[in-house]
């Protein structure tokens, strides 16, 4: 077969594959569409994420919480769904203990990110308050933990 046999073959082929070819425009299709008006929706608004502390000062609800809970996790996330290793690492040894925690999640809030690390003095998160006294961070509720003073001081906690 020739070079003009597989050129013709070739034009042939094109246009049931759907390249196209010089065989003139595409055939109109024969039933007349009209589009009904599409209703252009208003933009939404992002959420506003709720946060547990409403209207009240920072300072107000962080000493609440503190005051009001034996044992509360100021954190980055949830501890079903942690936002950081740190704050992972927390919530795992506090939930060990089988008591009640309370968490605040502070990505949620940023003034109450900030305004914890100014209540406790301490620059980060996640914070760790048991019996209303501020234990630390994750690094020494870990030294706390395998000890066993952290053990005895939620025990007392939960007593209270």
């Amino acid at each position: 077969m020739g070079i003009r046999s597989k050129a013709k073959k070739i034009r042939q082929l094109l246009p049931i594959v759907g390249a196209g070819g010089n065989r003139g425009p595409a055939p109109e299709p024969s039933v007349e569409r009209t589009a009904a008006p599409r209703a252009v929706a208003a933009p939404v608004a992002p959420p506003v994420p709720d946060t547990p502390r409403g209207n009240a000062d920072p300072a107000d609800f962080i000493g609440t919480m503190v005051k009001d809970n034996a044992i509360v996790l100021f954190m980055k996330g949830s501890p079903a769904m942690p936002q950081c290793g740190f704050s992972a690492n927390a919530s795992a040894i506090l939930k060990t203990y089988g008591h009640g925690l309370a968490h605040v999640d502070v990505l949620m809030d940023p003034e109450v990110r900030q305004g914890v690390k100014e209540f406790s003095n301490w620059p980060t998160i996640p914070q760790v308050y048991v019996g209303g006294e501020f234990l630390g961070g994750s690094d020494i509720l870990v030294q706390m933990h395998e000890n066993g003073e952290l053990g005895a001081l939620i025990e007392a906690a939960a007593k209270a």
